[in-house]
C-alpha cells in the first residue's frame, strides 16, 4: 500500500468504528477506547480470543480469514494505555478537517460521526471491502461497547500476549 493508500485504508476504518458507535445521544467517548476497539478490529485473531455473552454467536463472516491469522494487518506500539498507534492523530485531523466527524471534550475526547460522515461511511459498508470490517465492528458495539477501562478487563486478562510486553515496543 501506497503512504496515501495507507493513509486513506486507515481514515476508512476509523470512520467506520466512530460511525457505528455514534447514536442520538452519545459519542464514542475517549482516545483510549477507540484504541482498544481499533486494535480489536486490525487484529481479528485477537478479537477472536474474547468470550461473547453467553448464548450469543459471532455474526457469520466476522471470523478472521485464513490469511488473516498469518499476517500482521499494521504494527501497533504497546503504550501505558494499551496498543497505540502515532497515525491517531493524523487520521482524526483529517476525518475532521473533511467533515466527517467532529470531536470535543476537555480531558476526554469525545468523537462523533457528521452527516456527511454517516453517508460515507454507509457508502464503505456497501462495499466488498469493507463488509467484513462492518460486521467486525457490529459485534464490537454489541459485545464491546463499554467503557475504555471495562474494555481494559478481557482485554488484560485473555490476551497477554498483546499487553505484557515492555511499553514502546511492536505488538
Amino acid at each position: 500500500m501506497t503512504g496515501a493508500g495507507e493513509a486513506r485504508y486507515h481514515e476508512a476504518r476509523i470512520l467506520l468504528l466512530i460511525a457505528r458507535f455514534t447514536t442520538a445521544k452519545r459519542s464514542l467517548d475517549g482516545l483510549t477506547k477507540l484504541a482498544k476497539l481499533d486494535f480489536l478490529l486490525r487484529y481479528p485473531t485477537m478479537l477472536e480470543r474474547l468470550p461473547v455473552e453467553q448464548g450469543e454467536d459471532r455474526p457469520a463472516g466476522a471470523e478472521p480469514a485464513s490469511s488473516e491469522r498469518l499476517a500482521v494487518e499494521s504494527r501497533m506500539t504497546r503504550s501505558k494505555y494499551g496498543p497505540w498507534d502515532q497515525r491517531y492523530y493524523s487520521v482524526l485531523g483529517s476525518l475532521a478537517g473533511r467533515g466527517l466527524i467532529t470531536y470535543s471534550g476537555s480531558h476526554r475526547a469525545e468523537f462523533r460521526v457528521t452527516a456527511d460522515g454517516a453517508v460515507a461511511a454507509s457508502m464503505l459498508t456497501q462495499t466488498d471491502d469493507w463488509a467484513v470490517v462492518a460486521q467486525r465492528i457490529a459485534l464490537l458495539k454489541r459485545h464491546f461497547g463499554k467503557s475504555g477501562s471495562a474494555l481494559k478487563t478481557p482485554v488484560y486478562d485473555r490476551l497477554p500476549d498483546a499487553v505484557d510486553r515492555p511499553l514502546r515496543t511492536e505488538i
